[in-house]
């Protein structure tokens, strides 16, 4: 068999293989969309929930969202690219980093349950946060540790060793090669871990089911200290628990919830494109 040939055999089942992936995905962004788009209006965005949540909007669930996914990337991205710093130039190549990166992996894969029963042992009941804001941003910054500290060292292994044999030639520290001959040509990657796992914490339910999340609240939460409504266990609620609720109010918001993490997507492949193109390597 000529290589040609084998090329296209190769090429047609991974695209067989890519088909399979993407059309269940875009089956059920279908049908949300075609569901859910007729539901969304401003003041389905803007108004509180009423009549036992059968009718209004899910404007809590939206503020709530995005209260703990930015304070959740506030805690998780300093200690994450610090952590993906001392890794990846500072440690030395044996048993223990080697031990610490497969651990770091690992987690990546844990279920995010674990961490929602983690969370309410450590931050809810031992450090006594109680059921709030604080407590679940704690628990989603755990979870995106892992994702943060991989694509960071990831970005940090892709700048060319030469940078730093430069850098340190001309007398400059190591922070100092880390600081301005590796960290600015990092940062496309490290940013976009960090907006995937922005991502990825707006669309968990099960962390801020253990730690935040409240079935029902009149008011918008004024504190860390407070509980808060947020979209995935907003809708996991109306799907679930309140009966004779519309099937356009739940899929208007799994839509609402699907745009955002969407966006978030967007946003990081615009970063990463508009960074990339500043490269001079």
């Amino acid at each position: 068999m000529k290589t040609t040939t084998k090329q296209k055999i190769a090429f047609s089942i991974l695209f067989l293989c890519t088909i399979i992936v993407v059309l269940p995905v875009l089956f059920v962004l279908g049908v949300i969309i075609k569901n859910g788009a007729k539901g969304i209006s401003w003041q389905f965005l803007t108004t509180m929930p009423s009549d036992g949540m059968r009718q209004g909007g899910i404007y809590p669930a939206i503020v709530g969202t995005l209260y703990l996914v930015s304070l959740s990337i506030v805690f998780s991205l300093p200690v994450g690219v610090m952590a993906a710093i001392y890794l990846n130039e500072y440690a030395k190549d044996n048993l223990l980093t080697r031990l610490i990166r497969l651990a770091i992996v690992n987690l990546a894969g844990v279920s995010s349950v674990v961490y929602g029963l983690f969370g309410l042992a450590l931050f809810v009941t031992f450090m006594k946060f109680g059921v709030s804001i604080l407590s679940g941003a704690l628990t989603l910054a755990i979870m995106n540790l892992p994702v943060i500290i991989t694509a960071s060292r990831e970005a940090l292994a892709s700048v060319p060793y030469s940078f730093r044999e430069v850098s340190l030639s001309l007398g400059l520290s190591r922070w100092q090669t880390i600081r301005h001959s590796v960290l600015p040509f990092a940062i496309p990657g490290i940013l976009t871990g960090a907006i995937l796992s922005l991502a990825r914490a707006a669309g968990e339910t099960a962390p801020i089911l253990f730690t935040v999340a409240a079935f029902y609240l009149p008011n918008l939460p004024v504190s860390v200290f407070d509980q808060a409504m947020a979209l995935p266990y907003h809708l996991y609620i109306i799907s679930t628990q309140i009966p004779n609720i519309s099937i356009q109010t739940r899929y208007a918001t799994a839509f609402v919830l699907v745009g955002i993490v969407f966006t978030m997507n967007i946003i990081a492949v615009i970063l990463r494109s508009r960074l990339r193109k500043k490269k001079k390597w």
